[in-house]
């Protein structure tokens, strides 16, 4: 039996996306790929409503690439990084290990970066690079990316402003324009809804100026090498022609929704699923941060998760554990991609069966 997933990704793919993966492949350093490569860079312009100051790239990897690219491409000497969860801790630990300064705002599982926190530290600090995770996929904590952007574009203009969007971006209302950052990106399988494989990055001008004037960028992390070939609309290295392909196709059918109506639809996800997890258990994030793409749950009735995830998958879905030293004292719904809010309460309703709820 297929198990369809509500996992933090990968997320479901529909059979019309997984068709897109089966056209013959075409060369691409010719005419073919650029002009179709183009195509899809104006769907991402049009989508996330980009100005002239914004260029978008698209990199075969997952999206923890693009740690790398901000360590070895962005940051300068000194960054402070804000940590709330598993994703966050290990862009930290991946700007480390690139050889640069790491300065770490450090809250418990489950709370919030604000934008006090942030404030306090760059007025006592010197930073020229500030990372954060939006959507922190192992606590289902949603940081005000929005606030934190008016911040730094207000008191400190030099600053670059990197944005992991983790499971948001596609989902959750992502606009680089209105957010402020200067660096943003997502992997293909979760909101994108395709298969993993491929990032989806959205880079400033402020950010690709600062990029030239870092030495030792590597090679697959070189900004401005990815840049170049953007130019000509094609990329440095082989791309997954296959999986840009369920890309194009994709961007086709977010534009169709418009993205306040995806936005509205995953919002309705998200609230339907909280109310249900108010009624039976808690809510994990602190409240007011609550993702709207997944919800995680606090497993205060001592629940089997295991358990329930096993019955589940009997049942034809499969929703997730907690995230590492969460487990079993947490669950994560992913509600994002296709899904929409009858299906969550199908699922849901079996969950109230199978526990009797």
């Amino acid at each position: 039996m297929h198990e369809k997933l509500l996992i933090p990704g990968p997320t479901e793919v529909s059979q019309e996306i997984l068709r897109e993966q089966s056209r013959y492949l075409i060369s691409h350093r010719g005419k073919s790929f650029s002009d179709f490569y183009r195509g899809i860079k104006t769907k991402l312009a049009d989508f996330f409503e980009l100005s002239n100051y914004y260029k978008s790239a698209v990199t075969t990897s997952s999206g923890t690439l693009w740690f790398d690219i901000v360590g070895r491409s962005i940051v300068q000497e000194n960054a402070l990084v804000c940590v709330n969860g598993a994703f966050s801790s290990r862009f930290a630990k991946t700007i480390q290990g690139c050889g640069k300064k790491v300065d770490i705002l450090e809250v418990d599982w489950g709370k919030a970066i604000t934008t006090n926190m942030v404030a306090n530290k760059l007025e006592s600090g010197n930073y020229d690079t500030v990372v954060i995770c939006h959507n922190e996929s192992s606590t289902g904590v949603r940081n005000p990316i929005y606030d934190i952007g008016a911040l730094i574009r207000k008191k400190y203009p030099n600053i670059i402003f990197a944005v992991d969007s983790v499971s948001s971006m596609a989902g959750d209302k992502i606009l680089p324009v209105k957010i402020g950052c200067d660096v943003i990106f997502a992997s293909s399988q979760k909101c994108f809804a395709l298969p993993p494989g491929l990032c989806i990055g959205v880079v400033s001008e402020r950010a690709l100026k600062r990029a030239v004037k870092i030495p030792y960028r590597g090679s697959y992390t070189d900004l401005i090498k990815i840049f170049d070939f953007e130019e000509k609309y094609q990329t440095p290295f082989t791309p997954n022609i296959s999986l840009l392909y369920a890309l194009d196709k994709r961007m086709d059918l977010l534009l169709k929704e418009t993205y306040d109506c995806v936005y509205e639809r995953h919002l309705e996800m998200a609230k339907y699923t909280r109310d249900w997890a108010k009624k039976n258990f808690a809510l994990f994030p602190e409240s007011g941060y609550e993702s709207v793409t997944l919800t995680c749950i606090k497993n205060i009735c001592r629940k089997k998760i295991g358990s329930l995830i096993e019955k589940l998958a009997k049942r034809g879905f499969l929703i997730s554990n907690g995230y590492g030293k969460l487990k079993e004292k947490t669950f994560r719904i992913g509600h994002m991609g296709e899904w929409n809010v009858n299906e969550i309460k199908e699922v849901l309703g079996l969950i109230d069966d199978l526990w009797k709820l």
